[in-house]
Protein backbone atom coordinates (compact mmCIF):
# COMPACT_ATOMS: atom_id res chain seq x y z
CA UNK A 1 0.00 0.00 0.00
CA UNK A 2 1.40 3.36 -0.96
CA UNK A 3 1.32 6.42 1.27
CA UNK A 4 -1.13 8.10 -1.11
CA UNK A 5 -3.51 5.14 -0.91
CA UNK A 6 -3.19 5.06 2.88
CA UNK A 7 -4.03 8.76 3.17
CA UNK A 8 -6.92 8.51 0.73
CA UNK A 9 -8.41 5.56 2.60
CA UNK A 10 -7.83 7.31 5.92
CA UNK A 11 -9.72 10.39 4.72
CA UNK A 12 -12.66 8.32 3.49
CA UNK A 13 -12.73 6.17 6.63
CA UNK A 14 -12.50 9.19 8.95
CA UNK A 15 -15.50 10.77 7.22
CA UNK A 16 -17.52 7.56 7.47
CA UNK A 17 -16.46 7.12 11.09
CA UNK A 18 -17.53 10.64 12.04
CA UNK A 19 -20.96 10.17 10.49
CA UNK A 20 -21.46 6.69 11.97
CA UNK A 21 -20.32 7.87 15.41
CA UNK A 22 -22.80 10.73 15.42
CA UNK A 23 -25.57 8.33 14.38
CA UNK A 24 -24.59 5.90 17.15
CA UNK A 25 -24.45 8.67 19.75
CA UNK A 26 -27.87 9.98 18.70
CA UNK A 27 -29.30 6.47 18.91
CA UNK A 28 -27.79 5.95 22.37
CA UNK A 29 -29.09 9.34 23.53
CA UNK A 30 -32.59 8.48 22.30
CA UNK A 31 -32.41 5.21 24.24
CA UNK A 32 -31.20 7.14 27.32
CA UNK A 33 -28.09 4.99 27.57
CA UNK A 34 -25.02 6.34 29.36
CA UNK A 35 -21.84 5.95 27.34
CA UNK A 36 -18.34 7.30 26.95
CA UNK A 37 -17.93 9.12 23.64
CA UNK A 38 -14.32 8.03 23.27
CA UNK A 39 -15.29 4.35 23.54
CA UNK A 40 -18.02 4.75 20.92
CA UNK A 41 -15.53 6.43 18.58
CA UNK A 42 -12.97 3.69 19.26
CA UNK A 43 -15.38 0.88 18.40
CA UNK A 44 -16.73 2.55 15.26
CA UNK A 45 -13.26 3.62 14.08
CA UNK A 46 -11.78 0.14 14.45
CA UNK A 47 -14.70 -1.48 12.64
CA UNK A 48 -14.62 1.04 9.79
CA UNK A 49 -10.82 1.31 9.54
CA UNK A 50 -9.90 -2.35 9.82
CA UNK A 51 -12.97 -3.58 7.97
CA UNK A 52 -12.55 -1.06 5.17
CA UNK A 53 -8.89 -1.89 4.76
CA UNK A 54 -9.69 -5.61 4.65
CA UNK A 55 -12.28 -4.93 1.95
CA UNK A 56 -9.67 -2.91 0.03
CA UNK A 57 -7.21 -5.82 0.30
CA UNK A 58 -9.75 -8.32 -0.99
CA UNK A 59 -10.89 -6.01 -3.80
CA UNK A 60 -7.36 -5.33 -5.05
CA UNK A 61 -6.00 -8.84 -4.34
CA UNK A 62 -3.51 -7.63 -1.74
CA UNK A 63 -2.13 -10.62 0.18
CA UNK A 64 -2.79 -10.84 3.91
CA UNK A 65 0.85 -11.21 4.98
CA UNK A 66 2.46 -9.95 8.19
CA UNK A 67 3.31 -6.47 6.88
CA UNK A 68 -0.14 -5.87 5.40
CA UNK A 69 -1.73 -7.07 8.64
CA UNK A 70 0.28 -4.42 10.49
CA UNK A 71 -0.95 -1.82 7.98
CA UNK A 72 -4.50 -3.01 8.61
CA UNK A 73 -4.11 -2.49 12.37
CA UNK A 74 -2.41 0.87 11.87
CA UNK A 75 -5.29 2.03 9.68
CA UNK A 76 -7.72 1.23 12.50
CA UNK A 77 -5.62 3.17 15.01
CA UNK A 78 -5.01 6.10 12.65
CA UNK A 79 -8.71 6.25 11.87
CA UNK A 80 -9.52 6.31 15.59
CA UNK A 81 -7.07 9.15 16.25
CA UNK A 82 -8.36 11.10 13.26
CA UNK A 83 -11.96 10.65 14.34
CA UNK A 84 -11.21 11.66 17.93
CA UNK A 85 -9.95 15.06 16.82
CA UNK A 86 -12.58 15.35 14.12
CA UNK A 87 -16.22 16.24 14.51
CA UNK A 88 -16.39 16.91 18.26
CA UNK A 89 -13.44 19.29 18.18
CA UNK A 90 -14.84 21.19 15.19
CA UNK A 91 -18.23 21.43 16.90
CA UNK A 92 -16.58 22.62 20.12
CA UNK A 93 -14.61 25.30 18.23
CA UNK A 94 -17.74 26.58 16.47
CA UNK A 95 -19.60 26.83 19.78
CA UNK A 96 -16.69 28.65 21.43
CA UNK A 97 -16.35 31.11 18.55
CA UNK A 98 -20.10 31.77 18.54
CA UNK A 99 -20.14 32.40 22.30
CA UNK A 100 -17.62 35.24 22.22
Amino acid sequence: MTVTTFLLLLTVFATITALATEAAKKFLDDQKVRYASNIVVLIVALIVGCGGTAIYYVNYSVPFNALNSVYLALMGIANWIGAMVGYDKVKQAVIQLGGR
